[in-house]
């Protein structure tokens, strides 16, 4: 008596199906999250750069949507604008520098000189500033930055005082916020450095110094320029930090929060200036290969 093997289901039939075809399995797994960043990311973006064309009545602040380029012809022509644009640029470049000077000695210490054991330790100390409040961090150093402040105090037997709330605080309360995301990538690309770069530099009579700028820093621009990508999108953004410590300082991100409540479709037209400028910095910093080390 022979038996026949009972039929494949459904469900089996299209587990062998996607068995067969794995390009089409990865499509499928992929579809549901790019969908959600087509909807929620890809779609925000062009409802901004739509509502970008639109205009404000003067009378009822309501938006009127009449296609124009009054909103990019302004943002063009007023100093203002332009200034505030490129202050921002700079602030997001002087934090991009800072973190690459103040994470390199420190990178270089968690992952060359530390002993092994410690360095996972030390990873997490240097990481453990972003599980705290931002806010909290933020008005601790406007409590420091502050006139008669723990600065000011400090600097006093030397003569000197702290530089108050303005540009500089700015800065250097952003530096402090992301200087972790610039320590981290440094720290994996120092860790990856081969050994022995190192010794042959040193049997070739090379110093220190000699080892550093021919040897380390071309093999760790690639985890600079990953780490600049957060310092810099993150810096170039922020609106809080100016509004705590930054004194009468305007950046993008405070002309972006003032005129969403009066001028929804100015601040979108201002929304569009970071954004272009980011993804031009993404394209010149994938020249470098930095966006395969994130």
């Amino acid at each position: 008596m022979t038996t026949t093997a009972p039929a494949a289901g459904p469900v089996r039939r299209l587990a062998g199906a996607l068995h067969r075809r794995p390009r089409l399995q990865l499509s499928l797994l992929l579809s549901a999250p790019l969908a959600w960043l087509a909807l929620a990311y890809l779609g925000s973006l062009a409802v901004l750069l739509m509502s970008a064309f639109w205009t404000t009545d003067t009378f009822t602040s309501s938006v009127v949507k009449v296609w124009n380029t009054d909103n990019f012809t302004a943002l063009l022509t007023t100093g203002v604008y332009r200034q505030v644009a490129l202050r921002s640029i700079g602030v997001a470049l002087a934090v991009t520098a800072l973190c690459a000077v103040i994470a390199l000695p420190i990178a270089f210490f968690t992952a060359r000189i530390a002993k092994p054991r410690w360095r996972p330790l030390l990873v997490v100390a240097i990481l453990t500033p972003l599980w705290a409040s931002y806010l909290v961090k933020a008005y601790a150093w406007r409590l420091i930055l502050a006139e008669g402040g723990v600065l000011d105090w400090t600097l006093a037997p030397l003569g000197m005082q702290g530089p108050g709330y303005g540009l500089t605080a700015t800065i250097m309360v952003l530096t402090y916020l992301w200087l972790p995301y610039m320590v981290l990538p440094l720290h994996n690309g120092l860790e990856n450095l081969p050994d022995n770069l190192l010794e042959a530099s040193a049997d070739l009579g090379a110093g220190t110094g000699r080892t550093l700028r021919s040897v380390v820093l071309p093999m760790l621009l690639p985890s600079v320029a990953a780490g600049s990508v957060f310092t810099f999108s993150l810096s170039l953004g922020d609106y809080i930090a100016v509004q705590i410590v930054g004194g009468k300082t305007q950046l993008i991100g405070n002309l972006i929060y003032s005129n969403i409540t009066l001028d929804l479709p100015m601040a979108a037209a201002l929304g569009t200036v970071p954004v272009v400028v980011i993804v031009l910095y993404l394209l010149a910093v994938r020249r470098t290969g930095a966006l395969g080390s994130l």
